[in-house]
Order: C-alpha cells, then sequence, then structure tokens
C-alpha cells in the first residue's frame, strides 16, 4: 500500500484511484465467468462479488458529491459537531486499510448479489471509477477538510469530505486485493485467459 494514502492529498488519491483501476483491468478485466464467480469457500467473497460490492459502496458519494459541487449543501447539526468527525474518519480509514488486522464487516444493503455475477462487473467498476474520480478532481479548489459529509453507509457517521476520498480509494484497495487473493487460491479455475483485444 502507498504509505502516504491514509493521509494523502488530493492528487495523490487521484493517481491511486487511476492506478487501481489499471490494475483492475489487467487482473481482472478478461476473466471467464466461472473465474469470476469462483469462491474459496461458501463463506468468501468470489472476485466478482468484491466488484459488485464496490460499485454499491461508492454509488451513494456521486450525490454528495454533486450536492457539495452545486452549492445547494448545508450542513446538518451532527455534521457540525467539534472533532468527532475527525475522528471518526480516521478511524474507518485505519480499519478499511490492508493489513489493518481489523474486519469491518459490509452493512445488509452493501451486500454483493448472491447470484452469478457476469464478467462484465469489471467494466462497469472502470466505468463508475472513471466517472468518481472525475468528480473528485473537480472539487480540487474546495476546502476538502472543511466540508463534513455524512456516510452514505450510516447516518451516524460523519467525516470530511477529504477523508470520504480517503476512505473510498483504502477501500477499493482492500477489496482489490481480496480479490487478487482468491485468484491465488489452489482450487481457482486457472484455464488460459483469453488473448487481449
Amino acid at each position: 500500500m502507498n504509505p502516504d494514502l491514509t493521509a494523502g492529498d488530493l492528487s495523490t488519491l487521484l493517481a491511486e484511484g487511476r492506478r487501481l483501476a489499471d490494475e483492475a483491468s489487467r487482473a481482472f478485466g478478461r476473466l471467464s465467468p466461472e473465474q469470476i464467480n469462483w469462491k474459496p469457500s461458501a463463506g468468501e467473497w468470489s472476485i466478482g462479488q468484491c466488484f459488485d460490492h464496490l460499485l454499491l459502496s461508492n454509488q451513494g458519494f456521486f450525490p454528495i458529491i454533486e450536492e457539495v459541487l452545486s452549492g445547494r449543501r448545508r450542513p446538518r447539526a451532527w455534521e457540525r459537531m467539534p472533532l468527532l468527525p475527525g475522528f471518526l474518519g480516521r478511524l474507518l480509514i485505519a480499519t478499511l486499510r490492508p493489513g489493518s488486522g481489523r474486519k469491518a464487516r459490509a452493512r445488509p444493503a452493501f451486500h454483493p448479489s448472491s447470484s452469478q455475477i457476469a464478467p462484465g462487473i469489471v467494466a462497469r467498476f472502470l466505468e463508475q471509477q472513471g466517472r468518481l474520480l472525475a468528480l473528485m478532481e473537480s472539487t480540487s479548489g474546495l476546502d476538502l477538510d472543511g466540508i463534513t459529509i455524512t456516510s452514505p453507509v450510516s447516518r451516524v457517521i460523519t467525516y470530511s469530505l477529504m477523508d470520504a476520498y480517503r476512505i473510498v480509494v483504502v477501500h477499493e484497495e482492500n477489496h482489490l486485493l481480496q480479490a487478487t487473493r482468491v485468484m491465488e487460491w489452489p482450487g481457482f479455475p486457472s484455464h488460459e485467459l483469453p488473448p487481449a483485444a
């Protein structure tokens, strides 16, 4: 993991977000349906489920960033509480960081589909990632540390918009590592990949 990521500035996070998209395309973009849906065990996620979870998790940030950019966003009462947003942001980033040793359970609304997932899930992630990074970049002139938002996951969790960006990228990094580990399991179907288009 990039050691500066948990305190990275916007340009660092954008660069890491693009790197993760490139890595996702390279490592998972040409997998077969069997490979996308293979699980190490019944209780583990497949590669497809890792990407489905990221799509579900990231989509909640779009309306928040768009509202901030439009100038329509007004802080809620609980978002104005001193110290709390900074503490919660740091706690979440530390928890989601790969290798943290902590396990964060996904809330039911963010559980990935339990049915077969089409290989197109990776392309959908890449398309969403491009839109999300463009939105993030468009906020570069704002005081990202001074804007407090409510988490799209829980109404009782607040953090700065800058920490939201860190959470997004660290969360992606975590699940791409999880997907990579699925491919490393001995039983993973390792038939030849089709040639790149």
